[in-house]
């Protein structure tokens, strides 16, 4: 399957790289307006068939099955419309649009024309995540009450987008994932310390048809990194460190149960139970190999993604409604189903 990469900034190097090693794969393409990115492609993967600035000449090409997207936010959408118009299946970068009517279009597109639109959400693929999403779905912790993620660094200022667009959609997919249950509501707040520039702190709160909560904390302003997020359910409680090399998931047998006796009423309404921890074993690939080979999976079996077109517009929808919220104060929007 041959395979065209748009884009060889960031993470264009990526993705050229695993699909040069996934089985089945052949890049074709690599296309980027700076001819300086280009002449790295040669030097790094001389079997590249072809480089160019001209995305048209991409389009054109009828050998070419599917491109990979990795442009700034701003570009995904035209370059992603061009793609499927012209029969090319597409992985796009997150978010996947600016805003919700975009990826809607896209997705519509993407399925009267039998086409795989998929969303880069990276994390999805890693064996934690993995982890956790079997964790919650067997029900081993139980009802999940609530889901915290804190992600923070002294980190790059964006100056297209505020750090909501830019850090939340990391953990927003892994919610979206894990927990299987869409969302009703969100609400944020935020701020801009550096004058002209987007917002470098943000908490958002996303709410549930039930008594789930998530709450999320991003933030580019902080004098240390931190990658946390803590699930709890009724029966057990999850802790995931991503920073850490080894045990980055640890699963407690503790949580409460409600007084069930009448002289247990007298001590306290609420009992605590502490249990053993445990580190469950986490599968090690590279995320974006196994997210590579599920691509052209989904091509070849018409199997429909893990984080397929639709997925990225639940996220995308979140992010524009948490845009509205922070403008107005903090008021809660309603999300429809996407």
């Amino acid at each position: 399957m041959k395979i065209a990469v748009i884009g060889y900034g960031y993470w264009g190097p990526n993705l050229v790289r695993n699909f040069t090693w996934t089985q089945g794969a052949e890049v074709k393409f690599v296309c980027d307006q700076d001819l300086s990115q280009l002449e790295r492609v040669s030097a790094m993967f001389p079997n590249v068939e072809k480089l160019t600035t001209d995305y048209n000449e991409v389009l054109q090409d009828a050998s070419v099955d599917a491109v990979a997207i990795s442009t700034p936010t701003r570009s995904h959408y035209p370059l992603a419309k061009a793609a499927l118009l012209a029969g090319k299946h597409v992985l796009v970068e997150k978010p996947m649009t600016e805003t919700s009517a975009q990826g809607l279009e896209l997705c519509e597109l993407a399925e009267q024309k039998g086409l795989v639109l998929m969303t880069d959400h990276t994390f999805i693929y890693t064996g934690a995540v993995k982890k956790i999403e079997e964790l919650v779905s067997s029900g081993e912790i139980g009802e999940v009450y609530y889901f915290d993620s804190v992600r923070v660094n002294l980190g790059l200022f964006q100056n297209d987008v505020n750090v909501l667009w830019d850090l939340a959609p990391h953990d927003l997919s892994i919610m979206l994932y894990a927990l299987k249950k869409q969302p009703t509501a969100v609400s944020a707040h935020g701020m801009a310390h550096v004058k002209g520039q987007p917002e470098n702190i943000a908490y958002l709160t996303v709410y549930f048809a039930d008594q789930t909560l998530a709450h999320f904390h991003v933030n580019w302003l902080s004098p240390i990194k931190v990658r946390l997020t803590m699930i709890a359910g009724a029966k057990k409680m999850i802790v995931w460190d991503d920073l850490l090399n080894t045990e980055k998931i640890k699963v407690y047998d503790t949580g409460v149960h409600l007084a069930d006796s009448r002289e247990d009423v007298y001590k306290s309404l609420v009992q605590y139970r502490t249990g053993d921890m445990w580190a469950p074993k986490l599968e090690n690939q590279e995320a974006l190999r196994v997210e590579c080979a599920h691509f052209l999976d989904c091509i070849q079996n018409k199997k429909e993604s893990l984080t397929s077109g639709r997925f990225g517009l639940t996220i995308v929808a979140m992010l524009e409604a948490a845009e509205q919220s922070l403008q107005e104060q903090g008021r809660i929007i309603p999300l429809e189903p996407q």
